[in-house]
C-alpha cells in the first residue's frame, strides 16, 4: 500500500467513525433529503446485498471545465468501497479540458452499466455546445439517465442534460450566466446553489460542484457521513473578497461577464430552438 492509499483508507475510516458505523454497512435513509432519498431505497438494499459496487458515471468530453468534475469526484472518492467512479467517453483516448488539463476516460459508453447509481455531467462553454448536438452523447445520456438512480450535473452540464430530454418541466439550476438559456429548453430554472427535483440533482456554477456532491453524499449515506467528508476536505469557504452574487457585485463587472457569454447563450438558445419540435429522449413525466 502506498502513502496515498494509506491516507485514503485513514480518511475513510475517520469518516465512517464520525457516522458511527462501518463503511461496508452505511446507514439507510436521510431525514434532510427525503425527496431524493425516496427514489432509491429498494435499489439501495438490493445493491448492498449483491456483489457489485454501485457505479457513478462521470462524463468527460473535450473542453469541459475541469473543476466542475474534480470537486465532485473527490467527494465521491470518499463514499466508501461500495461505490466505484468511472470517467466515461466515447473511447479511452485522452480528453483535454478547457484549461488544458488532460483526463483519461476509464470506460467507453458501451462498457458502462445500463443502470448507474449516479449519472453526472460537468459543464463548459464551446465543448458543451458541441456535445449538446452530438447524437452519440445525447443517446448515451438518455439511455443511462432513464435507469440511473440519480441524474446530476454541475454548471452548464445541466444544459447537456436538458438537450438530452432529461430535464423537461423539471426544476434545475446552472451557472448564473446561463439561467435564461436553460429555461429555453422547457426547464424551470432556479437560482439556487443546489436544486433537487425528484432524482434530478443539479449544481450551480463551477465551485457549487462541491456543494452538490456533499448534498448527494448525504443522500447516498447520511448527514453525519457528509459532515465527515466536509471536515476531511476542510470545506469551509472563505472567499478573499467575501461572498459575491450578481446582485451584490459591481454592476460593471456583471456587465462585462454578461457581455462575454452573449454568443454562447445565443448558440445555446439556437440549439434549443432546433430541438423544440423533437420528441424528448426521455418522458420527463414518467415515474422516477
Amino acid at each position: 500500500m502506498n502513502r496515498r492509499d494509506a491516507l485514503h483508507m485513514t480518511a475513510l475510516g475517520a469518516i465512517a467513525a464520525a457516522g458511527g458505523y462501518g463503511l461496508g454497512r452505511p446507514r439507510a435513509g436521510n431525514d434532510n433529503h427525503p425527496e431524493a432519498e425516496a427514489h432509491g431505497a429498494p435499489a439501495r438494499e438490493a445493491r448492498l446485498a449483491g456483489p457489485d459496487r454501485a457505479e457513478i458515471l462521470m462524463l468527460v468530453y473535450p473542453r469541459f471545465t475541469a473543476l466542475d468534475l474534480v470537486g465532485p469526484q473527490h467527494v465521491f472518492s470518499l463514499l466508501g468501497p461500495e461505490y466505484r467512479t468511472r470517467l466515461v467517453w466515447k473511447d479511452t483516448a485522452e480528453v483535454i479540458s478547457d484549461t488544458g488539463i488532460p483526463f483519461r476516460p476509464t470506460q467507453t459508453f458501451d462498457e458502462t452499466t445500463e443502470s448507474p447509481e449516479v449519472l453526472f455531467v460537468p459543464g463548459g462553454t464551446d465543448g458543451t455546445l458541441a456535445v449538446m448536438e452530438d447524437p452519440e452523447v445525447l443517446g448515451f445520456l438518455a439511455s443511462r439517465g432513464a435507469k440511473a438512480r440519480y441524474v446530476t450535473s454541475v454548471c452548464t452540464g445541466s444544459l447537456v442534460l436538458a438537450a438530452a430530454g432529461l430535464l423537461l418541466d423539471r426544476r434545475a439550476t446552472t451557472h448564473w450566466l446561463a439561467m435564461e438559456s436553460l429555461a429555453s429548453f422547457g426547464v424551470q430554472s432556479v437560482r439556487e446553489r443546489v436544486v433537487i427535483d425528484g432524482n434530478r440533482i443539479t449544481g450551480a456554477g463551477v465551485t457549487a460542484g462541491i456543494d452538490f456532491a456533499v448534498t448527494l453524499a448525504a443522500t447516498l449515506k447520511d448527514d453525519a457521513y457528509a459532515r465527515g467528508i466536509q471536515l476531511m476536505m476542510e470545506y469551509d469557504p472563505a472567499p478573499p473578497f467575501g461572498t459575491v452574487t450578481p446582485e451584490s457585485a459591481d454592476p460593471k463587472i456583471v456587465g462585462m461577464l454578461r457581455a462575454m457569454v452573449v454568443e454562447f447563450n445565443r448558440n445555446v438558445e439556437a440549439v434549443a430552438g432546433r430541438q423544440a419540435t423533437a420528441k424528448p429522449s426521455v418522458d420527463p413525466r414518467a415515474e422516477d
